[in-house]
C-alpha cells in the first residue's frame, strides 16, 4: 500500500472486542488507527501494537465536550481523519419495567449521544475535504429484538435512523455513512460490556430467564469471528459505493430477513385501516 492509498481511522473502544479487532486489521494492511481508550495502561499497550501507527487518545465518549478538541488535535497533529468507526458501546439487559431512567439514560448517553458527537466532530472537516466515511456499529438489535433488552434495542434503532438519515444529508458531500449490524459475535458484550438490571418482578420469568440464561451460556462461545468481522469492515472501506447497511454473521442476516418479512405480512394485513385515514 502507497503512502496515499493509506488512511488514518478514528476508531472509538479499541482496547477489546470489535475496536481492537478491527485496529488489527486495518494496520496489517497498511492504515495508521488512532483509538480511543479510557486508562494510562490501556493507552500503552495500544500504542505498543505499532509505534507511530497505532495512537491512542485518553477519551471517554459521554465526555462530549472533549471530544470536539480531541478531534481537532489529530486533524492538527497526525492527519486528516478519513474513517470514523463509533465502536463505543455497551448492552443493557433488562425488563423496562425494572429497569431505571438512570440506567436508560446512561446507555443512551454512551450509545447514541457519544456517536452523534463523535460525528458532528468529523463533519466540517470531512465536508471542506468532500471525503470520508462514517461507519456506525450497531446491532442486528437494532433492526430485531428479543424481550429483555429494550433499552439497548432503543439506543442501537436510534443509531440505526441517524445512520440513515445522515447519510441522505452527507452524500452529495462526498462521504459515505455505513449502519453495521452484527449478530452475535465472540466478544466482551455478554461479558463485562453488559450491564444486568436486578430482576424483581416474578411476572416476567417465563419470557425473560431463558433467555438470560442463553446469553450467559452462550457467552465465549458466540459463532461470530471478530477477525472476519474486521475483514468485512475493511471490505466496506474499500468500496467505491458502500452499503448504508451491513449485517455481519448468519444469525444476523437470518433473524433480520425473518424480522422484515414479518413486517410486510403485517403491513399487507392492516393495508386497508392504514389506507382508511386519508381525506376522501
Amino acid at each position: 500500500m502507497t503512502q496515499s492509498q493509506s488512511k488514518l481511522f478514528f476508531i472509538t473502544g479499541v482496547s477489546s472486542g470489535f475496536g481492537r479487532a478491527i485496529t488489527e486489521a486495518a494496520l496489517a494492511a497498511g492504515h495508521r488507527v488512532v483509538g480511543t481508550v479510557r486508562n494510562e495502561a490501556d493507552l500503552a499497550e495500544f500504542n505498543r501494537l505499532s509505534p507511530g501507527r497505532a495512537i491512542g487518545k485518553i477519551l471517554d465518549v459521554t465526555d462530549t465536550a472533549a471530544i470536539a478538541p480531541t478531534v481537532a488535535a489529530i486533524e492538527s497533529e497526525i492527519g486528516a481523519i478519513d474513517i470514523l468507526i463509533n465502536n463505543a458501546g455497551y448492552g443493557h439487559e433488562g425488563i423496562l419495567e425494572e429497569s431505571s431512567l438512570e440506567d436508560i439514560r446512561r446507555q443512551f448517553e454512551v450509545n447514541v449521544f457519544g456517536a452523534v458527537a463523535m460525528i458532528q466532530a468529523v463533519l466540517p472537516a470531512m465536508r471542506s475535504r468532500r471525503s470520508g466515511h462514517i461507519i456506525n456499529i450497531t446491532s442486528m438489535g437494532g433492526i430485531t429484538t428479543f424481550p429483555g433488552v429494550g433499552v439497548y434495542h432503543g439506543s442501537k434503532f436510534a443509531l440505526e435512523g441517524i445512520s440513515e438519515a445522515l447519510g441522505k444529508e452527507v452524500k452529495a458531500l462526498g462521504i459515505h455513512v455505513s449502519a453495521v449490524e452484527p449478530g452475535s459475535f465472540r466478544t466482551d458484550w455478554a461479558g463485562r460490556s453488559l450491564v444486568r438490571t436486578e430482576r424483581k418482578v416474578s411476572d416476567y420469568d417465563a419470557v425473560f430467564d431463558p433467555l438470560r440464561k442463553r446469553r450467559q451460556e452462550i457467552s465465549g462461545k458466540q459463532p461470530g469471528n471478530p477477525v472476519k468481522a474486521a475483514n468485512a469492515i475493511l471490505q466496506l472501506v474499500a468500496a467505491p459505493n458502500p452499503p448504508a447497511h451491513l449485517l455481519l454473521g448468519l444469525d444476523a442476516f437470518t433473524l433480520v430477513s425473518e424480522k422484515l418479512n414479518a413486517l410486510q405480512a403485517e403491513i399487507a394485513a392492516w393495508k386497508d385501516v392504514s389506507l382508511s385515514t386519508d381525506y376522501d
